[in-house]
């Protein structure tokens, strides 16, 4: 899957999380079926403990806001790739 198709579904998957303020116990079904998911799209263990904080923040009330899947894309695309480039460039011999 490109990385501009896992963040729709990253923004997605954040936007089921907000039905829970209209529907509370929603968040019964989403909490592990949101861990699930965050193990399907980021593999390995950063893929396990995202699941796990997501989990987690799913469960807990008040705490929907925080958009757990785009932070987690942006952690894998953005910050990781970048902490790669600079390896790449000081392991020039």
């Amino acid at each position: 899957m490109s990385k501009t198709k896992k963040l729709a579904l990253s923004l997605l998957l954040d936007a089921c999380g907000y039905i829970s303020f209209i529907f509370p116990f929603f968040d019964i079904i989403w909490a592990p079926a949101s861990a699930w998911l965050m193990t399907k799209l980021y593999k390995g263990n950063k893929g396990k403990i995202a699941a796990a904080i997501s989990f987690v923040e799913e469960a807990l009330p008040f705490f929907d806001v925080i958009p757990t899947f785009t932070i987690m894309w942006l952690y894998t695309f953005v910050f990781s790739n970048q902490k790669r480039s600079d390896e790449t460039i000081i392991d020039i011999n």
